[in-house]
């Protein structure tokens, strides 16, 4: 009788599954979206930076998860985009530019202007080799920005004023309802990304990029175009984190944060659409929870993770979708 009530094909169990995977991601974005609501009849600030954060590497680990999950490339220098996005803000509003859209438009452009001359040498080699390329390069940024002592070097910058945007200006309240449409825009976006033929030549190449050529498709494109739209992500998360934190310092860029951002992927879900924010939030909610608990939280938050990460395969988002 049940299958009078599932489309053809479609087991039951399945279709149940996938209701309470919409469910459950309905519930999540909810209770992000009455953050700022709670925060304004509280005047919780911390509140509204920490879930800020959440959001904004949620954002950065969905722009990873495109390359990583999607397209198998293991990428230790994500962080370095997120820096970028980061210091497209601190530096404009340094030297006086304060505009918004000026902040967002130099983030993208220096981010697809590095990205993609990056992916193009990456790409044409594999594994290790992939790996240790762009870590070099996020060091090579890093390093870079510690050493430019007019816009703070090691210490960082503290932004004077926020991002411009006419009536939202020192507003992080709207900062952070921006922050959350994007993400829900990213959503939307990256779902029909990986749906289209696009996504399926991506995912592809992840398993056998030589039969993706055998069959008369070019991989090298698809996979720069993925490596430079998850780059975007992440600068468009390191401008929304400046503006959130009203900081910007060159630990963002270093290999630590490209590796919480793989972390992230992993403990969500890797290759699910929804399971990076799922991972951001579970990270650092579960970090500041044992912040409070114990000074040694490192030794505790450490092995969880591995444990997690080892017998649940495809993260805490694709136990939901476990057939």
């Amino acid at each position: 009788m049940s299958s009078l009530h599932t489309p053809a094909g479609t087991h039951p169990q399945a279709t149940s599954r996938t209701g309470l995977r919409t469910t459950l991601a309905g519930l999540l974005i909810a209770a992000l979206a009455a953050v700022p609501v709670y925060a304004w009849f509280t005047q919780d600030v911390y509140a509204l930076t920490l879930f800020g954060r959440i959001l904004a590497f949620g954002l950065a680990a969905l722009g990873l998860n495109l390359a990583l999950g999607f397209g198998g490339m293991v990428s230790l220098g994500h962080a370095m985009y997120m820096g970028l996005g980061a210091y497209a803000v601190g530096i404009l509003s340094s030297v006086g530019l304060h505009s918004g859209w000026l902040h967002m438009a130099t983030a993208v452009l220096v981010t697809v202007l590095v990205a993609a001359p990056l992916g193009w040498v990456a790409l044409r080699t594999q594994g290790i080799a992939f790996i240790m390329i762009t870590l070099a390069f996020a060091q090579l940024f890093y390093y870079v920005f510690v050493s430019l002592k007019a816009f703070g070097g090691d210490d960082g910058i503290s932004l004077q004023q926020l991002s411009d945007f006419g009536f939202l200006t020192g507003n992080k309240f709207a900062i952070y309802v921006s922050l959350l449409l994007t993400v829900l825009l990213a959503l939307w976006v990256l779902q029909h990304v990986v749906d289209s033929r696009f996504g399926l030549v991506l995912r592809a190449t992840k398993v056998n990029e030589r039969r993706v050529q055998a069959l008369g498709a070019r991989s090298l494109p698809y996979r720069i175009t993925a490596y430079v739209i998850s780059a975007v992500l992440c600068a468009l998360a390191g401008f929304f984190l400046a503006n959130l934190t009203g900081f910007v310092s060159p630990a963002m860029m270093t290999w630590a944060v490209s590796g919480e951002l793989i972390v992230m992927v992993l403990l969500g879900g890797m290759g699910s659409v929804f399971g990076p924010v799922v991972g951001a939030f579970a990270l650092l909610l579960t970090e500041e929870g044992l912040k409070l608990l114990t000074e040694r939280w490192p030794m505790i938050l450490g092995p969880l993770i591995v444990l997690i990460v080892v017998y649940l395969k495809r993260g805490l988002w694709g136990l939901l979708e476990e057939r």
